[in-house]
Parts: structure tokens; C-alpha cells; sequence
């Protein structure tokens, strides 16, 4: 049985061979690129990896080509990585064993360590992340932030095993920041009817500061615990911001 890795790029040249040396040793390595500028695509062929092209359009993030990006595999079996995510050799290994089984799962949830500054932030840990699955009938819906909808029972790796959890790399501020401006676009499409209250605008970011930073244990990490927690918070402020504006928007031309 042979296993594809998919990963959808866009300009994605910062941590692409660090990714690519943890994924080589998989059957087959598809790079769905939406027309990156920069050296995405050099990388890419450095590496053997089957490269396709998705048109970058208007989109903000790599969702709307993911079903596409799927299929685009040779293998039965596909494992989806992010362009800034690592796979251990223990998860490769336990994946292999894992399609052995004739009764196998048809799609794992697979945990993912998240990093920032070099901190592994546990109070985001697991972070489960459906990336693992047959392909056969796999359909990744275009909104930010969603799972794919896979045919068949779907397991988790049991969180205790943190050797077989992605090592999702630390971003700067600035591709942060800017990636939150990304995601809350669609974030808001994916919300169409949301109603924003004052009551939501002043309480929803600050109780996700709260859990983050409280009930997470981001609180352990000190100075860059608390940004974590900000960092969640001002995402919600901004969905819940931009939600308002389109709300007002609609209410305008209906008039």
C-alpha cells in the first residue's frame, strides 16, 4: 500500500525543504501551488515532488484547492502537510502499519504540536488536525479553517503519543498578523448570518483570552504565553469586526 503526501503552497520557499527532507522517504510528494513568485516551485523540483497548479484568484487560503490537491495523488492513501509542518519518522512509520490493517480507519486525526519562538505551546496541544485518509471520496469543503469530509470511521492518535504529532514551525509576527487578516476573510464567508452584539464584541475576545491564557495554561509560558493569548484574542475581535461590517454593508443595500 503507498501513501502521497499533498501539500498546497504559496510562496512557501521559508520552510519548504526543511518540510520536504521530513517527507521524502513517503511513495510519492504532490505540490498543489496557487502561482507562487517566489522559489516554491525550484524547491519543489529539487525534490522529484509531482507539482501541480491551482489558480490563486481571489483566495486567501490553500482550502479552495484542497479537494483538488487530493485528488490530484496517485496513492489510495494521501497524508496532507502544510508547507510549515514537519512529519516525525515515527508517524510515517505507524501510518505504514496503519494501512496493513484490512480494518483500518478510513482517516486519522492527527495531533500537532504548535510552536512560537521556539516554545512548544502545550496549552494548544493537541491541536488534532484530520490530515490522514483514503482519497477515494474525500471532499475538502473551500472554507478556512474546516476538515475534510471523509467516507468511513474516522480514529485519533491517541494524544499521549507526541512523537507522532506534527511540528507545526514558528511563524514571525508579521506573516502572523498577516495571516489572520487572511484566514478572517474567509472565516466570515464561512459565518454568513452571523449576528454581532456589543454584548459579543466586548466578551467573546476577551473569554477567548481568558481560556487561552487561563484555563489552556498559556499563563505557564510567560511573556510569550501572554502574546499567544492576545494573538487568539484579537483574531475573534477581527472575525467579529469585519462580520459587523458586512452585516451594516447588507442592511445599506437593502435599503
Amino acid at each position: 500500500m503507498a501513501i502521497s503526501v499533498v501539500i498546497n503552497t504559496y510562496n512557501a520557499e521559508k520552510f519548504l525543504r526543511e518540510v520536504l527532507e521530513t517527507v521524502k522517504s513517503f511513495d510519492e510528494i504532490v505540490i498543489c501551488d496557487m502561482e507562487s513568485k517566489d522559489h516554491t516551485l525550484e524547491i519543489a523540483q529539487e525534490y522529484g515532488c509531482k507539482i501541480v497548479t491551482f489558480e490563486k484568484k481571489n483566495y486567501v487560503s490553500a482550502e479552495p484547492a484542497r479537494t483538488f490537491a487530493i485528488q490530484s495523488a496517485s496513492s489510495d492513501w494521501v497524508l496532507v502537510v502544510d508547507a510549515d509542518e514537519l512529519v516525525t519518522k515515527e508517524l510515517r512509520d505507524y501510518l505504514y502499519k496503519h494501512i496493513e490493517d484490512p480494518n483500518c480507519a478510513a482517516g486519522l486525526y492527527i495531533p500537532r504540536k504548535n510552536y512560537m519562538m521556539d516554545y512548544f505551546m502545550k496549552s494548544s496541544y493537541p491541536d488534532y488536525q484530520l490530515r490522514f485518509f483514503r482519497r477515494e471520496g474525500t471532499v475538502w469543503p473551500p472554507h478556512v479553517h474546516t476538515f475534510p469530509q471523509v467516507q468511513g470511521r474516522v480514529d485519533k492518535i491517541p494524544m499521549n503519543r507526541e512523537d507522532l504529532a506534527f511540528i507545526h514551525l514558528a511563524d514571525t509576527a508579521y506573516n502572523t498578523i498577516n495571516k489572520m487578516n487572511q484566514y478572517s476573510e474567509n472565516e466570515i464567508v464561512k459565518r454568513k448570518g452571523m449576528h454581532v452584539t456589543m454584548a459579543k464584541m466586548i466578551f467573546s475576545p476577551f473569554f477567548r483570552f481568558f481560556k487561552t491564557y487561563i484555563l489552556k495554561g498559556s499563563i505557564r509560558y510567560g511573556k510569550v504565553g501572554f502574546i499567544q493569548a492576545c494573538n487568539n484574542a484579537y483574531y475573534k475581535y477581527v472575525v467579529l469586526y469585519k462580520a459587523l461590517e458586512r452585516e451594516r454593508m447588507e442592511k445599506m443595500i437593502q435599503k
